[in-house]
């Protein structure tokens, strides 16, 4: 009983990382939004930060690498939501057995 006890206490530590992980990525996802917006609004002159220093760049170039950047954390947040999804079935199925252990003890 004491190792499934065990078992559920490191499933809710992952489960808290993937959360945290998730909300990481949902806020880098909110900021290629914003980039997108910004550069919506402005046609005229785009610069990217590089480093230390400003220069100014190609829109089109920028908003295709915005893009790119946006489809892949929208992928692992994806993978993320699916295996919080999985550890958290788990989590449930074995805090059940532990609880039903309890109950019989």
């Amino acid at each position: 009983m004491e190792e499934k006890i065990r078992e559920l206490q490191l499933l809710e530590q992952n489960l808290q990382q993937a959360m945290m992980q998730r909300q990481n990525f949902q806020g880098r996802l909110m900021e290629i939004d914003n980039a997108l917006e910004e550069l919506e609004k402005n046609p005229k002159e785009v610069y990217r930060i590089v480093g230390p220093i400003m220069v100014k760049t190609n829109k089109i170039d920028v908003e295709k690498d915005l893009n790119s950047k946006k489809e892949v954390v929208s992928l692992r947040i994806n993978n993320v939501e699916k295996n919080e999804n999985k550890l958290k079935e788990k989590a449930k199925n074995l805090q059940e057995e532990v609880m039903k252990g309890l109950k019989d003890e």
